[in-house]
């Protein structure tokens, strides 16, 4: 477990160490044959030709690790997945990143990586909404449409020869995010999972877990290409109309944002894997509570999320057995 800057009293540090520590047992015991550190022999079997990945090398005839991860094996190839890496993206992850520049028939991103991302306008839905070929009026129109500092949600479609990563806004469910908070957590923390995209019902909030680190807590849309529409048609009525919405968030809402956001800083300080299930019991536990928004930031509420977390991975193993 890495070390956590908290400031805590005598009993808050042997609580959180025990939590932790409980976490950490449980963690072995699950994957004892998987988790490596550096040095460590990873078995394998000497009558199969294996090919050795990223984290491996050989000494004195054996595979032996030069990170420390979980072995993961894919056919003949074995490698080791770093627990702490920076974000390596892939085709298809989600991403949340913000608008730095407008350029020639490109916006570019930054997420979170080594290179600003970049979003062309022919990778995007027009906000008309028909299939057509972009003209000189809709690069014109660009900046209607994303300007800088704007927060986007897109998908990643390709690496460019340079490195970069090119992305697509296809879908309606991608576009422009808006009254929101933008959070930033180390990507390793955000696994790749089926569904990044989680809209909580009961409080009217959406959340997106971007796989590059940036995750986005806002009130719930329900279409964004009506947005975009608005702001090509007149971009002067639509910041008005903007400014009078984000008003009209009703204060109940925004609270919850708050409260789902502080929980996810909670867990990012804790260094636990984000996941809708986790998020959504911190986020019960502090108002089962009856805490304020603004304690849930303190020491006692971080013990108590691991001492809940640590319940919560116990009684799942127990209930594996």
């Amino acid at each position: 477990m890495r070390e956590i800057q908290l400031s805590l009293n005598q009993t808050q540090k042997i609580r959180l160490q025990k939590a932790l520590q409980k976490l950490e047992s449980l963690h072995s015991k699950v994957n004892s044959d998987a988790s490596v550190t550096v040095a460590d022999t990873i078995p394998i079997s000497l009558e199969d030709s294996i090919l050795k990945g990223h984290g491996t090398a050989e000494r004195n005839g054996e595979v032996v690790a030069t990170v420390c991860g979980v072995v993961e094996r894919v056919n003949m190839l074995v490698y080791v997945r770093s627990l702490r890496s920076r974000f390596k993206p892939e085709i298809g992850d989600i991403i949340v990143g913000r608008v730095v520049e407008v350029a020639q028939k490109r916006w570019k991103l930054e997420i979170n990586f080594n290179q600003d991302a970049v979003l062309m306008l022919s990778s995007m839905n027009l906000p008309d909404g028909i299939q057509r070929r972009r003209t000189a009026v809709d690069e014109l129109n660009m900046r209607n449409v994303f300007e800088e500092n704007d927060v986007i949600c897109a998908e990643v479609r390709n690496f460019q020869n340079d490195g970069s990563l090119q992305l697509q806004a296809r879908s309606q469910k991608y576009g422009k995010l808006e009254k929101g908070q933008l959070l930033t957590v180390p990507p390793y923390l955000v696994k790749r999972q089926k569904q990044h995209f989680h809209h909580l019902v009961q409080y009217g909030v959406d959340l997106i877990l971007g796989c590059n680190g940036f995750i986005w807590v806002g009130e719930h849309c329900d279409a964004r290409d009506t947005v975009a529409e608005e702001q090509l048609n007149n971009t002067e009525e639509q910041n008005t109309k903007s400014t009078r919405v984000s008003e009209n968030v009703p204060l109940e809402t925004r609270r919850s944002i708050c409260r789902v956001a502080n929980a996810v800083r909670v867990l990012s300080t804790l260094g636990f894997s984000l996941t809708l299930e986790v998020i959504l019991e911190a986020f019960n536990l502090s108002s089962t509570l009856n805490l304020g928004i603004d304690e849930m930031l303190g020491s006692e509420f971080h013990v108590l999320v691991a001492e809940k977390e640590a319940e919560r991975r116990s009684s799942l193993t127990k209930k594996k057995r």
